[in-house]
């Protein structure tokens, strides 16, 4: 009976085109929807393979299956989570996916094991490809970057911390790759005045481009100046540029709408105004960290940029009222302020600021001390736009200043109270704002239970909650959220001690968990953790540090569920080395693993957890004691798989 029913189901699902499936899959919106529809049936599986676009890859594994299921349509190809991936195993995965002629973009970031052969073997099988990110590939140097540069058609290009990188390498892309539009050398410190000036003159097409803590001078910038497409520019902590080399910039030559210069000690308000002066249509201007204070000049010169500049970042500053009343009547269409760390904010100067900024959709007021209810009272009386406020450690205001905001914003999606005085009373007001999505309320001793259940009362689109030494909260609060709150993905509850298993358990509901921070959760078990494993299984990341009473029971249960999660801090915890090593070998995707003061596992358990990883580690910490009881080939060999380790000079106490 039960055959004759699938004969028939089959048959039914046989009679649909894979053109009227294909239309079916579009409106299934949710990435579990789609997974579980194509396991459904062949046809349902033919049609998913033809409208995919996009794959991230967890394992490697899965690699060449993945690549041959799906190489007919793909475009995006995201390999920045997958684990141990080196030049053989990304060259056989291309072969056997052997006919990706529509892919344009390849994300290789911290995938430190691929060196030049598999870059080549990607630029040989790509024949298409526009795009490549190989940030925080710290091994990647001149030679990988020749291979890529048989790309030609490359148009944007990441390499952010390439530390092997030089003016050589540099010169190999520029030459291979002149219809470079995007193109990010950041912290790639071999590289000189030289090699920008190559890049300047080969790569003429560039639009935007990020080379923040180079070791460049002036000359580079006047090799930059004559990029006439340049539309952003990053120069973020270059200490070697001055406002001599900013002139450079003043000719106006090219599209410039974004230009990044926090961090830059050397730059003074003479030269940013040379800035401004040769670009009229700037849209960025970030400035943080730069000289003390603003020049009268600078600011009327922001007059310039009244009908283009969006946002303004001043961090660090010293900002007076009548500075800010200077930019609220020259840059009303600003979108965005940035004010972080900045000296003498006061009430005042934040109400002049938005009585001519009422567009302002961002605020960013981070440790301004000066500031109470007022300011609140003046932002929620003027921009009605609001989308993010960031106040963390702004002590003066209270409650009430968070009632003008509630009432008066809701279309606020993101706040930081990070240790500010709020109380329950806040998070009634906040729960106004239906379209909140971030909160953050670490240090907030006062909030209790009640509070989150103002939260979860109207927290349906809330994905990020910060609740770090948040004392008052207890398992009814996480009940609240766990029932209000269910799209959660990012949840701190580091060092909130009155949460015990039944808390956990309320939580193991969230099925889009994927961050849960439980650091110093002292009453939490592996029963706990085994809800938590159990009910969130797409989780990515977990934080059980100083969790004293979990055990090997907890690390089973995560083995046997987690299968996605890439980090994990276990330092401190009450495991042994069969726990370890069963941890260690069951999850495929684990990357970046924490064992500080494992006091249970012995140097033989040390020794079989790293070796049962089989390769995937990306990042590990350890005590430095253990850098001499390992053994070397241990070391050499996760070292060569590209295992960074960061060793921490503290007492090694294990047992015997």
């Amino acid at each position: 009976m039960e055959r004759a029913q699938q004969q028939s189901s089959d048959s039914i699902l046989a009679t649909l085109s894979v053109d009227l499936l294909i239309q079916i899959l579009d409106r299934v919106a949710d990435p579990r929807d789609r997974k579980s529809w194509r396991q459904v049936c062949r046809g349902f599986l033919l049609a998913e393979a033809l409208r995919r676009r996009s794959l991230r890859v967890l394992r490697r594994e899965a690699l060449q299956g993945l690549l041959r299921r799906y190489a007919a349509c793909l475009e995006r190809l995201d390999l920045s989570a997958c684990p141990a991936l080196d030049d053989h195993a990304l060259a056989a995965a291309l072969a056997a996916g052997a006919g990706l002629w529509r892919l344009r973009s390849v994300n290789l970031s911290r995938a430190s094991g691929v060196g030049w052969r598999g870059l080549a073997a990607l630029a040989k099988a790509c024949p298409h490809l526009e795009a490549v990110d190989l940030s925080h590939c710290v091994g990647v140097g001149d030679r990988e970057a020749a291979a890529l540069a048989a790309a030609a058609g490359l148009r944007e290009l990441w390499l952010d911390k390439c530390l092997g990188l030089t003016d050589v390498g540099l010169a190999k892309v520029a030459v291979g790759c002149p219809a470079l539009e995007m193109l990010g050398i950041k912290w790639c410190l071999e590289i000189s005045d030289i090699g920008i000036e190559l890049l300047a003159k080969k790569c003429q097409n560039l639009r935007v481009l990020d080379i923040s803590y180079l070791k460049i001078t002036n000359r580079s910038l006047q090799f930059v100046s004559s990029l006439g497409k340049l539309e952003d520019l990053s120069m973020v902590g270059c200490s070697h540029i001055d406002d001599a080399g900013l002139q450079f910039l003043n000719n106006g030559s090219n599209s410039l709408q974004s230009v990044d210069v926090s961090r830059c000690e050397n730059v003074t308000s003479s030269g940013l105004i040379s800035v401004i002066e040769g670009h009229k249509y700037l849209q960025n201007l970030n400035i943080g960290d730069c000289f003390p204070e603003l020049a009268p000049l600078f600011l009327s010169k922001l007059n310039d940029l009244r009908d283009s500049l969006t946002v303004l970042k001043l961090d660090g500053f010293q900002v007076f009222a009548p500075s800010l009343k200077i930019i609220g009547l020259n840059c009303r269409n600003l979108v965005e302020i940035g004010l972080s760390k900045c000296k003498w904010v006061t009430d005042e100067g934040v109400s002049e600021l938005v009585a001519g900024c009422v567009n302002l959709m961002t605020i960013d007021l981070t440790c301004c001390h000066l500031l109470t209810n007022k300011a609140l009272a003046a932002i929620g009386d003027k921009c009605k736009n609001l989308t993010c406020l960031q106040l963390e450690s702004c002590k003066l205001i209270t409650d009430k200043g968070l009632d003008c905001i509630g009432t008066c914003c809701l279309n606020l999606e993101e706040i930081d109270l990070t240790d500010c005085t709020m109380t329950n009373a806040a998070m009634k007001y906040l729960s106004r704002c239906s379209e909140l999505k971030v909160l953050k309320l670490g240090l907030c001793d006062k909030i209790s239970d009640e509070g989150l259940v103002h939260i979860a009362s109207n927290g349906k689109k809330l994905r990020v909650l910060d609740l770090y030494r948040c004392f008052e909260v207890t398992d009814d609060g996480l009940a609240a959220i766990a029932t209000g709150c269910k799209r959660i993905k990012n949840l701190n509850l580091c060092y909130c001690t009155r949460i015990t298993d039944l808390g956990l358990k309320h939580l193991s509901c969230l099925e889009d968990l994927l961050d849960l921070e439980l650091r110093g959760v002292h009453y939490i078990t592996s029963l706990g953790i085994t809800a938590i494993a159990n009910g969130c299984q797409h989780l990515t990341e977990l934080d059980l540090k100083h969790c004293h009473l979990v055990d090997d029971a907890g690390l089973f249960a995560l083995g046997q569920y987690t299968k996605n999660l890439r980090q994990a801090n276990l330092s401190y915890c009450q495991v042994s080395s069969m726990g370890l090593c069963n941890l260690l070998g069951s999850l495929k995707c684990l990357q970046d693993v924490k064992l500080v003061h494992l006091t249970r596992v012995p140097v033989e358990g040390f020794e079989s957890a790293l070796r049962a990883s089989g390769g995937r580690l990306k990042k590990l910490k350890l005590l430095t004691g253990l850098r001499h009881l390992l053994s070397p080939g241990l070391i050499q060999m996760l070292q060569a798989w590209g295992c960074r380790i960061r060793w921490v000079d503290k007492p090694l106490n294990l047992v015997p």
